[in-house]
């Protein structure tokens, strides 16, 4: 396992990054309006999009993937959303508003195919072993245009850190609903949990959240050690102006 500080403060400084710009696109309002012309609400939209790359799957297949959200939650909102339509059909749906908010944002970001071949170079030494929802998306063909191209490797790279995460939790003894009730309280009722059902952390959870935290970064950092230090500097610098681009929420 990689103990590189240097390369952990990597990690720990393009994840937030990725992780905000990966998801940019979910709620605005042009992709809700193009889901409603699907037939699908903006719930049924993410979960049936984002999860769709797991194909004809189970509710408790996507629950498993997505982990943060309740069972009945995800239940609810994927058999609904397939009963529209395939969920590999709602996926290239997802696509299709994911790139257009690429082009709308990033088009004129420079340095876009190199940072596509950097990212590139890390996910090529990606093992996808227990990384469910990482190994649908990451399966998906890349978009030869390189400002979508940018952008769906930054889904990508969301997806293995988020997928890595869920292996390194249950690896410390959390189980999802109390990892969710430390990291994000403000959303555990929106992730579908009863109220009242985050009392129950303890501070052993809590040293146990951290101890997950570090090693998911562990995990994550074993893909960047890849690149020389000179190539993660021009990843996060083309990182850093994608992220300047996110329009204002």
């Amino acid at each position: 396992m990689p103990t590189n500080p240097e390369l952990l403060a990597f990690v720990e400084t393009t994840y937030p990054q990725i992780n905000s710009v990966g998801g940019s696109y979910y709620f605005t309002p042009d992709t809700l309006r193009y889901g409603k012309e699907l037939g699908l609400n903006g719930l049924q939209f993410y979960f049936g999009g984002r999860g769709g790359v797991l194909g004809d799957a189970e509710a408790p297949v996507v629950e498993s993937a997505f982990a943060y959200f309740a069972p009945a939650m995800v239940k609810k909102f994927w058999d609904s959303a397939t009963a529209v339509m395939p969920a590999r059909q709602i996926a290239k749906e997802h696509f299709i508003c994911a790139h257009a908010f690429a082009q709308a944002n990033f088009s004129a970001i420079p340095g876009l195919p190199r940072f596509n071949a950097l990212a590139e170079k890390v996910i090529a030494t990606i093992d996808i072993s227990g990384l469910a929802l990482y190994a649908g998306l990451v399966s998906e063909p890349l978009p030869s245009d390189p400002v979508a191209r940018a952008y769906q490797l930054i889904m990508v790279l969301r997806e293995f850190r988020g997928s890595s995460h869920i292996v390194a939790i249950i690896a410390s003894g959390i189980t999802p609903r109390i990892a969710d009730a430390i990291v994000s309280p403000h959303y555990f009722k929106t992730h579908g949990w009863s109220e009242g059902e985050d009392t129950s952390v303890t501070d052993d959870d809590r040293t146990a959240m951290k101890q997950a935290d570090a090693f998911t970064n562990v995990l994550v950092a074993r893909a960047y050690e890849v690149l020389t230090p000179q190539e993660r500097t021009e990843f996060s610098t083309t990182l850093a102006l994608i992220t300047e681009a996110l329009p204002a929420v």
